[in-house]
Formats: C-alpha cells, structure tokens, sequence
C-alpha cells in the first residue's frame, strides 16, 4: 500500500507552529507533497526534523523570492533524478515546480510537487499564470509519454488555483469571470483529462459538489463551507486503477486550521 499527502501548508514554519507537521509524521504517509513552503533549505530541514521527518528524504525547490512560492517532495523512500525545471527559463527560479522519483509498493512512481499562481482576471499576472499552465501542459505530455514507454507511474499533486467544475465551488455564480474560475483556466484540465489523466479526488467523491479544499480565512466561508476545489492529485491510468481511496482533512473547526487549504491524501493497494 501507497499513501501519498499533498499539501498547501502557507508557510511550512507557521504550519509547524499550529502543529501540522505533526499530522504527517503520525498519519502513515509515505510521501508528502508540499505547496507554499516558504523558507529556504536550511529552514524547511530544520522544521522537517523538529517534525519527526529529519530521516526523510528531501527535494526543494524554493522561490528566488524570499518568502514566497516554495514546493517539496518528501519521501521515507530515497528521491532520484530530482528536477525543478517545468521547461520554461521564466520560471526556473519560481518555487513552483518540483519532481522526484521514488521506488514505493506500487512501483517506480515519479512524484511532482505543483503551485500555480493565484492570477487575476485580464492583467499581467494572469497572463502570467497561463504561460505556466501551457508549460506546465508541456510537461504532462512529456511525463505521460515517458510512463507509457518506461512502465513507471506518475503523480502530480497541488494547488492548481482553479476550481474545474461548478462542483468544485460553492459560489460558483458570484464567481464568474474572475481568477480561479475562468473558462480559459477550466480548459486547461478538460485537455489533460483528455490526454488521460485523472483526476483522482474526483473519481474517488464522484460528481459532487465538492468536497472543497479551500476555504478563506475571512468571514463564515469555512463554517459554512463555503469553499473551493483547487488541490489535485493527478494520475496517470495505470496509477489511477491502483487507486483505493482520497481523503480530504478538513480540520475539525476553524480554531483548529493550520493552513487555508486541507490535505488531500490518496491510498493506493
């Protein structure tokens, strides 16, 4: 059995603080997947060891921004042929990319760590997330293709700021036309859907709505839940039939958050 966690801990240090950590390294995870980690090397081992992780196996990629940005995979298992390039020099340095390849029950699994940006409806920054959706694209065609002749699996987890469906948000009206909900965004995963991958949480829940993963710090959205579905486990088919559960750790109630989004866990075996 497999048991792989993704994560958006906004702030892998203050995710420490509020006892998030702990969760991972009691709960039988064999891989976490992390989004938002926001410290440098010496500061995310530092807070892996004060975890309980310190004998993990680590790869990182941080932002070259300070504070920003940051995704990681970390395994029981070693990590080989770590990358952090998505294929575009825009954002080798962006701390939003990472891959690893780990030997685990189900096979040689190929593991990749993803955040993409918030965006905001027709400026820059929006374009900005569509250039790293179309190399993030790229790399999925690649990836696929490298299962399919190599016999490995793949799994992409993370924050993909887009709510696919209007199942995968509450208020799904009052959110037309604005980032995370953009047609132009949605299409992104209807074309690697058709390209085979699949969308774990949502072959597990079936059509919903949700269940989210997202809920603003403001306001009753998390007591009313009224939240988004933008962390994904992505798999590919092979991977995807070995598939024995998802979970969503919605924490028990708002005091007891440590971050804005819940873990998504999935169990393969």
């Amino acid at each position: 059995m497999l048991t792989a966690t993704s994560a958006n801990v906004n702030g892998i240090r203050a995710a420490h603080r509020r006892g998030g950590l702990q969760q991972f390294s009691a709960d039988g995870s064999d891989v976490l997947l992390l989004q938002e980690v926001r410290a440098t090397d010496e500061q995310l081992r530092d807070v892996l060891a004060d975890a309980g992780l310190g004998d993990w196996h680590l790869a990182h990629a941080p932002s070259s921004a300070a504070g920003r940005a940051g995704v990681a995979v970390v395994a029981r298992s070693p990590l080989t042929d770590v990358r952090t390039r998505i294929g575009s020099r825009e954002f080798a340095d962006s701390g939003r990319w990472v891959e690893a390849t780990a030997q685990t029950a189900v096979g040689a699994l190929r593991l990749v760590s993803v955040y993409v940006h918030t965006g905001e409806a027709e400026t820059e920054r929006q374009s900005e997330k569509y250039r790293f959706l179309d190399a993030m694209t790229r790399r999925l065609r690649v990836l696929s293709r490298e299962a399919r002749l190599q016999g490995g699996h793949v799994l992409v987890c993370g924050d993909l700021n887009v709510a696919h469906t209007e199942d995968d948000i509450k208020n799904w009206r009052g959110n037309i036309g604005k980032a995370g909900f953009l047609e132009e965004e949605r299409a992104y995963l209807d074309r690697w859907r058709r390209s085979g991958w699949v969308d774990l949480g949502r072959r597990h829940a079936g059509p919903g709505p949700g269940p989210y993963t997202w809920w603003s710090w403001r306001g009753q959205a998390f007591d009313n839940d009224a939240g988004w579905r933008i962390d994904y486990a992505l798999a590919t088919p092979e991977l995807a039939e070995q598939l024995s559960g998802v979970t969503v750790g919605r924490a028990p109630s708002y005091a007891e958050r440590w971050s804005d989004h819940a873990p998504l866990t999935a169990t393969f075996g």
